[in-house]
C-alpha cells in the first residue's frame, strides 16, 4: 500500500496539558485504521486535527504530499461521521444523502445516479422516500455512512459510529462496515475506546494513551504480542506475573516470580534490555486440568475460587499454591448438568499453559 496521510509531530495542547504530544503516525491508501484507547486518551483530538476541526499547535497534516494545516475544514477532501447520526428529520433518505451533492452544485442526473448507487451500497434500496424517524438505528447508521461516502473523500473519519447501538447491532454493523469499506476503498479512519471493535475490523491499530502511541500493529500483534503492559492490559483481559530474576538454560528461559514460582519457557529474551519485567498470558491461553501437566506445558496445583459464567464460557478465578491469583477462559461445551467435566467451585485442578505461550514485558 501507498502511503496516503502522514502526521509529523503533532501536538495540541490544552493549557499545559498536552493532549496530543508529538505524535509521529503513517496511514496507508485504502487502509480501515483504527485509532484504539481509553477516554482522554488523544484519539478524538487526533481526528478533529485531520478533520481540520481543532488546529494543532505544533506538526504537521501531510495529505498526499500537501501539508493541511491551514487548509479549512470544508475544504479538505475528508468526511466526517460521528456517534450522533444528524440526520435531517424533514428530508426523505434521498434528500438526506443528496445533500452534499447539492451544496457542491451537482446536477441532478448525476445526484441521482450516485444517490441510488450508494443506496444499493449500503443495502437501503427502496428506502430512498422513507424519513428518519421510520427508520431503525441501524438503518440510519448506513444512511449516514451513505451521506458520507455520496462525495467521494479520500479519508472518512468514523469517531465511536456504533456507540449508540445495542450490542446485537453493534456486531452486525462491525461486519458491514468493515465489507463496506473493502467494497468501495477509501480510507477508514475509526476511532473507538472498544477493543473488540478495533479487533474487528481494522487491517492496523494505533493503541494510544496520555496522547502518545503505545503500539502500531496489525490486531494479530496487538493481541498477542503486545510490547508493553498498558497494551497487554488494555487490549482483552490478561493475567500478570511479577518476576524477580531470568535465568538463561539450555532449555530456555526459566522465569522466577516475587511468590517463589519458578517455571520453564520457550520465550525469546527481549531484544532490548529491561531492568524489570513481567509475564503476561491471556485467560484462553491456560486451561483446567484434573491431570498433570505434560512435557510440554507449564503447569501448577491450584483451587478454584470462583466462576464468572458468561453463557458460551466461564471465568474461572484460580489461587495457585504459591499464592498467584489467576483467571483462565473455559468453553461450557455442554450443560452443566450433562458434561460430567464441568469443574466446581473449591476443586483441586492443575492449571497449565503451553511453554511457548504468553509474553514478557516491561513493567
Amino acid at each position: 500500500m501507498s502511503s496516503l496521510l502522514e502526521l509529523r509531530g503533532l501536538t495540541k495542547l490544552f493549557g499545559d496539558y498536552p493532549a496530543v504530544k508529538d505524535l509521529d503516525l503513517t496511514i496507508n491508501k485504502g487502509e480501515f485504521f483504527c485509532l484504539l484507547g481509553p477516554s482522554g486518551c488523544g484519539k478524538t483530538t487526533t481526528l478533529r486535527m485531520i478533520a481540520g476541526f481543532d488546529n494543532p499547535d505544533f506538526g504537521q497534516i501531510i495529505l498526499n504530499g500537501s501539508d493541511l494545516v491551514s487548509v479549512p475544514a470544508h475544504k479538505r477532501n475528508i468526511n466526517t461521521v460521528f456517534q450522533s447520526y444528524a440526520l435531517f428529520p424533514h428530508l426523505n433518505i434521498f434528500d438526506n444523502i443528496a445533500f452534499g451533492l447539492r451544496m457542491h452544485g451537482k446536477p441532478e442526473d448525476e445526484i441521482s445516479d450516485r444517490v441510488h448507487a450508494m443506496l444499493k451500497t449500503v443495502a437501503l434500496e427502496g428506502f430512498e422516500n422513507r424519513f428518519p424517524g421510520r427508520l431503525s438505528g441501524g438503518q440510519q447508521q448506513r444512511v449516514t455512512l451513505a451521506r458520507a461516502l455520496v462525495n467521494k473523500p479520500e479519508i472518512l473519519l468514523l469517531d465511536e459510529p456504533l456507540a449508540a447501538l445495542d450490542e446485537k447491532l453493534r456486531l452486525q454493523m462491525q461486519v458491514e462496515l468493515a465489507n463496506l469499506q473493502r467494497e468501495i476503498g477509501i480510507t477508514f479512519i475509526f476511532i473507538t475506546h472498544n477493543q473488540e471493535e478495533a479487533l474487528t475490523m481494522a487491517d492496523r491499530i494505533a493503541v494510544m494513551e496520555a496522547g502518545q502511541i503505545e503500539q502500531i500493529g496489525i490486531p494479530d500483534d496487538i493481541y498477542l504480542r503486545p510490547t508493553n503492559r498498558f497494551v497487554a492490559n488494555f487490549i482483552g483481559q490478561m493475567n500478570f506475573i511479577d518476576l524477580d530474576r531470568i535465568e538463561e538454560t539450555s532449555e530456555g528461559l526459566l522465569l522466577h516470580s516475587l511468590k517463589d514460582l519458578s517455571f520453564l519457557t520457550a520465550l525469546a529474551q527481549p531484544d532490548e534490555a529491561v531492568e524489570d519485567l513481567v509475564f503476561g498470558i491471556r485467560p484462553e491461553q491456560v486451561k483446567l486440568s484434573r491431570e498433570a501437566p505434560t512435557a510440554e506445558e507449564i503447569g501448577f496445583k491450584a483451587v478454584i475460587s470462583n466462576e464468572v459464567y458468561y453463557g458460551d464460557s466461564s471465568i474461572f478465578v484460580v489461587h495457585l499454591e504459591q499464592g498467584q491469583v489467576l483467571s483462565i477462559m473455559h468453553q461450557n461445551y455442554l450443560p452443566t448438568g450433562i458434561n460430567k467435566d464441568s469443574y466446581q467451585e473449591g476443586e483441586q485442578v492443575y492449571v497449565c499453559w503451553n511453554k511457548g505461550a504468553g509474553s514478557l514485558l516491561p513493567k
